[in-house]
């Protein structure tokens, strides 16, 4: 905790990996505005069993975020398509939570918000220009890249 404490008194942002692989409580040590991210593909990969609490994090309006967790160790995924079809079938995530996870609730939990994450005046214009009719194929269809075009930082 005082670690915690003396990064916030210098300026710098606290991110705290807790609970991936056993309940430690170190959530407890985070403070409002803590951002659940969930690794649909590490979970998989690690053939775990324990689903995370996603109906406590809404209950609590804990925003979640998803994304892939891309390491040698614990998952060797890089697919986010694949990742949100994993939430949407692992966690019972909706196809709405999916995509704000992987944008929104993603720029929130790496401190980008004000930046990105969201389609606003001001924001980066980051932007994946899907070849699909609903986004629901985003989340729900597997083995496809229906990505037309890719705007990142407004080019």
């Amino acid at each position: 905790m005082r670690v915690f404490a003396a990064a916030r008194a210098h300026g710098l942002p606290v991110w705290l990996h807790a609970g991936q692989l056993s309940d430690l409580h170190g959530v407890a040590l985070a403070a409002a505005g803590t951002v659940a991210v969930l690794l649909p593909d590490a979970f998989y990969f690690m053939r775990e069993t324990q689903v995370h609490p996603v109906e406590a994090f809404r209950r609590h309006w804990v925003p979640i975020a998803v994304a892939t967790d891309c390491n040698p160790g614990t998952s060797p995924m890089i697919s986010l398509l694949l990742a949100m079809n994993m939430g949407a079938k692992s966690f019972r995530l909706t196809v709405a939570e999916c995509i704000a996870g992987v944008t929104r609730e993603a720029a929130r939990a790496l401190g980008l918000w004000r930046e990105t994450g969201s389609l606003e005046a001001g924001k980066w214009c980051d932007l994946a220009i899907w070849d699909a009719e609903r986004p629901a194929e985003l989340v729900y269809r597997i083995g496809f890249n229906p990505l037309h075009a890719r705007v990142w930082r407004g080019r």
